[in-house]
């Protein structure tokens, strides 16, 4: 059993500062901007603020995600497929949230680079108001996605250190304000977060920017399996107080000089000397939340593919790092968004409504399905999941419906993630149909028609080995259809008959197999067992399969040596693959019609079967075998005679 646990050390808290809190560590840069705005300044206003701030990271960063959620891993794993996959057995709907969830955070990944990276870089107006921010912010978003295919190994150690000196920057700055005005601390009193939301005008609807400051916690939750539970609490520490620090600074300033029109207090806190490495330093951290957004990204898709949420897509992995992976169509879906974004909405002001609403809803999923974990999983009482999921929801529904009244300005987005919810739901809705409707076979019933083919040699061989890929994990049962495609038309002779099952486990990390004879030397039943995060390479793994198998002496190749063994020492393996297409003879309902043809679509867009299971074309041979979901009526013929 794999696990990918860390154990608490220096390194690895270094470590957790540049991969974990990217997101969340550059709130800073545009929260309290977006709570003040261009309204009157009152203590109401600004302590109000910090302390919705304070009791925000307390209650949905800390309580949730650092003493709870990260408590749900899956073999040292977090994210909400994995989530998913912990509870799913306990109800069939759970893949809603899930789906509903990973759509969102497919969205976090094209509106956290834009509002980051320009929110960074903002800050050259203040040092020179012709400085053209817009072109740099594109240049930049431009050549963060252009590296991805040569992976992070190089500039990835960085991170660490990077991150360590954007949060000690954080806290430097905070501090330098707040001695000027230490009556701030008050703000931590959670009675001016309800003045500000039950007395100031329009005060709730704030909760839209304050929510701003938790962004990072399900980013946090999902990276989970890079650094370790322990390194993320112990780091967490060090966050949030140069976070809070940070913020209390930003609102001293505000109090003292009463507006902040046209200014971002984020920079008005920094000496004229500091300001130009500041907006360097900011910049950087900017870029680093954004690769971790992207990387996460490419981790989503990979599970979502291996879990049937999404048609297959090339997979590429640029360095020799455990779990860096690289996905060439996503990566320019993703920055044709952030572009399309960033010329949207111009200024990173404009974009905290869309970038707020969808992390709410995320945030909601895994609540929801975090309920589940905590009920069957950790076996907490009923009554205390009720209290403690209903405390959760009871924010996160009010940042909902904060964020939700701004939505207009983000109709581009919502157009976005329908079209992901969509891909989404069709693939895994295509899939479940699909299953439904296969019938198996006992394999023992074929075995002696098998043996006779086998040996009846005025059928020309088709190979040594043939192998074929089937969905039946029993040992004794196999698709009519792969044994149509054996024994139909001319039939396909070989000396052995492999029968191979991928399994995906609830596991991330899980690379088992085991095989079992039917048949002595005949008929071979193989079931690969594969972790949720780990690519399929069907073709490598058969071969690692057979040479075990031959150094245990599991099987004997000289009983059956090869034909062409004179001319050269090559094993004789050939795969089939059975690919379903939408047979004429349906009479499917709208729905069903839709599903269908649009996952059609979809797979045309993506890999082929021959790619998707990581097979040689040279050694692949694709048969395509029509998909009867619903046969249509009979018709019947009259013949009409003279």
């Amino acid at each position: 059993m794999a696990t990918t646990n860390h154990k608490l050390s220096a390194a690895g808290v270094l470590v957790t500062l540049g991969i974990i809190f990217g997101d969340i560590g550059t709130s800073p840069l545009y929260v309290l901007r977006s709570i003040i705005q261009d309204r009157p300044v009152t203590e109401v206003l600004v302590y109000g603020g910090v302390s919705c701030i304070f009791w925000t990271l307390t209650i949905q960063t800390t309580i949730k995600y650092i003493f709870l959620t990260l408590r749900a891993d899956n073999n040292g794993e977090g994210g909400i497929f994995s989530l998913f996959s912990l509870v799913k057995r306990k109800g069939k709907w759970l893949f809603w949230p899930a789906m509903i969830g990973a759509a969102t955070l497919l969205c976090d990944g094209i509106i956290t680079p834009p509002i980051s990276v320009s929110s960074a870089v903002e800050g050259l107006s203040r040092y020179n108001d012709s400085i053209p921010v817009l072109p740099i912010v594109l240049a930049i978003l431009t050549l963060i996605f252009v590296i991805q295919r040569y992976g992070t190994k190089l500039v990835g150690a960085a991170f660490g250190p990077i991150m360590l000196v954007w949060f000690s920057m954080l806290a430097i700055l905070g501090l330098s304000e707040i001695i000027s005005h230490p009556q701030v601390f008050n703000a931590i009193n959670p009675k001016y977060a309800i003045q500000l939301l039950t007395e100031y005008p329009g005060g709730f609807w704030l909760l839209g920017a304050v929510f701003l400051c938790t962004t990072g916690a399900e980013a946090l939750y999902s990276d989970l399996g890079h650094c370790g539970r322990e390194n993320i609490r112990i780091s967490w520490i060090f966050v949030k107080i140069s976070l809070i620090l940070n913020y209390m600074g930003q609102a001293s300033w505000i109090m003292d000089h009463g507006s902040i029109e046209g200014i971002n207090p984020f920079y008005a806190i920094m000496p004229d000397w500091f300001l130009l490495p500041g907006i360097i330093i900011a910049t950087m951290a900017a870029i680093i939340a954004s690769q971790a957004l992207i990387s996460g990204s490419f981790t989503l898709v990979s599970e979502a593919m291996n879990l049937n949420f999404w048609p297959r897509v090339g997979v590429k992995f640029p360095t020799e790092l455990k779990g860096q992976l690289y996905i060439p169509s996503v990566n320019w879906l993703l920055w044709g968004g952030c572009i399309g974004v960033m010329l949207y909405f111009q200024e990173s002001a404009h974009m905290e409504a869309a970038y707020g609403f969808f992390i709410t809803i995320a945030m909601m999923m895994t609540t929801l399905l975090l309920g589940y974990f905590l009920l069957f999983k950790r076996k907490w009482p009923f009554v205390l999941v009720l209290l403690t999921i209903g405390c959760f929801f009871t924010v996160e529904v009010s940042f909902f419906i904060a964020n939700i009244l701004k939505l207009k300005e983000a109709w581009m987005m919502l157009i976005l993630y329908v079209i992901i919810l969509h891909v989404m739901w069709i693939t895994y809705m295509y899939r479940r149909l699909s299953n439904s409707f296969l019938q198996f076979f006992d394999l023992d019933n074929h075995v002696e028609i098998l043996k006779k083919l086998s040996s009846d040699t005025r059928i020309p061989k088709y190979a040594t080995h043939l192998v074929f890929l089937t969905k039946a994990n029993h040992r004794h049962q196999i698709e009519n259809k792969i044994m149509d495609s054996i024994l139909s038309k001319t039939p396909k002779r070989a000396d052995v008959y492999w029968f191979v099952h991928v399994d995906r486990t609830n596991e991330p990390y899980t690379k088992e197999y085991e095989v079992e004879e039917v048949e002595n030397d005949l008929i071979m039943k193989v079931n690969i067992k594969l972790g949720f995060r780990v690519p399929a390479r069907v073709n490598h793994f058969f071969k690692c399969i057979l040479d075990d198998m031959v150094k245990r002496n599991e099987y004997d190749l000289s009983k059956k040596p090869e034909p062409y063994q004179d001319y050269n020492h090559n094993v004789d393996v050939k795969f089939v693959v059975l690919e379903k297409y939408l047979s004429v003879d349906n009479d499917l309902s709208v729905k069903e019609n839709f599903i269908t043809s649009a996952y059609e679509w979809l797979k045309e867009q993506g890999l082929s079967d021959i790619d998707a299971w990581g097979l040689e074309e040279a050694d692949t041979v694709l048969e395509k075998v029509p998909l009867v979901v619903k046969p249509s009526k009979k018709v019947e013929l009259v013949c009409r005679t003279k």
